[in-house]
């Protein structure tokens, strides 16, 4: 039971996540070589890096402050164990703390691939059904909007927006999902430092690149408490382009996953990468007409396999998939849909 010959792979023949035996049951079974793939392949960084661990202190300056209608929103920057200076938007928003304690619960607002990057979630500018952070702010959720490593304020000096080669030349053995991933914990850090945050009442939101980092960072830090991804979750199988996760002339996610690939190997498929969060809540968005991610099927047949395994070793009322008619986008009943979610984890006694 280690990896999985991708042609073999089919919308009724993709890895199950439970069977009938109740004891050590296939996911029991499965995990543990789960987690060591996932690890290999994000890689690792050089001794010299000091990785981001939760509860590492962190401290930002205010470069600039805005007043909006319901919120205010700061512009900061902030620096990580290793002396990266790191960039993103810090919304407050000016009700009443919804919690005890004169506390807000709080989410990270991951960007979608926009070369504006936190601006395209966390601003009037940002795009139409893009604006999840401005929104949840007006509901009453501090929210932090980082910008991701070739995106925004963190484009590499000299190239173009999504370019990552810069970072495999530092990086050789690491790869940028690892990156992104270390960033968003040193961003829970900060998020979990502030006084009007409650710190158990954290959650992740994202859409595509955002959407998927959401439900990684669930599976590796369970400071989130809560995720929610739209347009973030695809399938290997019946991917019409599995190697848009290897190495690319642009952003590259896994350059090892090429290799496996021509080999016809995949290590996971990717709800058991989901099933890593485990028993974390976790909303899914995924549209019909997607271009993207096409393989529509296979995704709702991973995401059945995801829901039996929630509803055997979880809450029942801790996931929840939803497939409309639309393309790449989250549209506005998917982020009412989603937010009602965080509402109920993030907000309820």
């Amino acid at each position: 039971m280690e990896d999985y010959k991708l042609s073999a792979c089919s919308i009724t023949n993709i890895p199950s996540l439970t069977d009938s035996v109740e004891s050590a049951g296939l996911w029991e079974r499965r995990q543990e070589h789960v987690r060591r793939a996932w690890r290999e392949l994000l890689g690792t960084p050089p001794a010299s890096y000091l990785p981001a661990r939760p509860g590492d202190e962190i401290s930002f300056e205010v470069v600039e402050e805005t007043a909006e209608s319901d919120h205010r929103r700061l512009d900061i920057r902030y620096r990580t164990n290793h002396g990266e200076t790191l960039y993103a938007y810090l919304l407050v928003p000016l009700q009443e703390p919804p919690l005890r304690g004169g506390k807000y619960p709080a989410v990270l607002a991951l960007h979608p691939t926009t070369a504006e990057g936190r601006a395209d979630v966390a601003t009037p500018q940002g795009r139409e059904n893009r604006r999840y952070g401005l929104e949840l702010a007006s509901r009453g959720y501090v929210v932090l909007a980082p910008d991701s490593i070739a995106f925004g304020n963190r484009i590499y000096p000299g190239t173009e927006p999504f370019q990552t080669a810069p970072f495999y030349e530092r990086y050789p053995g690491w790869t940028a999902v690892g990156k992104m991933l270390d960033d968003h914990i040193a961003a829970l850090n900060l998020l979990a430092a502030l006084p009007e945050v409650d710190e158990g009442r954290m959650g992740a939101i994202g859409h595509s690149l955002g959407g998927y980092n959401a439900w990684f960072l669930a599976g590796m830090d369970r400071r989130i408490k809560a995720a929610a991804s739209s347009c973030g979750f695809s399938m290997f199988t019946d991917d019409p382009d599995p190697y848009r996760w290897g190495q690319r002339e642009w952003f590259s996610h896994f350059p090892a996953l090429t290799e496996l690939l021509k080999a016809d190997r995949i290590p996971f498929e990717w709800h058991e990468i989901a099933a890593l969060a485990l028993p974390t809540p976790m909303f899914m968005w995924s549209g019909i007409s997607d271009r993207i991610f096409s393989n529509w099927a296979a995704i709702a047949s991973g995401m059945t396999e995801l829901e039996r395994l929630y509803r055997k070793d979880a809450s029942p009322e801790a996931f929840e998939f939803w497939m409309g008619p639309s393309g790449h986008d989250f549209p506005p009943r998917a982020r009412k849909l989603a937010y009602e979610f965080l509402d109920r984890w993030l907000k309820s006694s």
